[in-house]
């Protein structure tokens, strides 16, 4: 007799349907700070295109912007506590 595995319950994660920047019609600037920190978490890592509901465009540019504002010091690269 096997023995009856037990699962675990599936976490479901509201996703928004839309991408971000294609609704507002605009681009992930490394300058505009408020806008990039609604895509990186309170440690400091981006957030996966699963979660934030972006395109594959926006957020390889949302990637590149958050990665330039980390290195013109605009964000930080650890968030200490």
């Amino acid at each position: 007799m096997k023995k009856k595995q037990m699962r675990r319950p599936i976490r479901k994660i509201s996703v928004p349907k839309e991408c971000y920047f294609c609704k507002e019609k605009k681009e992930p600037v490394y300058s505009d700070t408020q806008s990039l920190q609604k895509f990186i978490t309170d440690r400091g890592k981006i957030v996966g295109r699963l979660r934030n509901g972006l395109c594959a465009m926006h957020q390889r540019r949302l990637t590149f912007a958050i990665k330039h504002a980390r290195h013109v010091a605009l964000l930080p690269f650890v968030v200490r506590d």
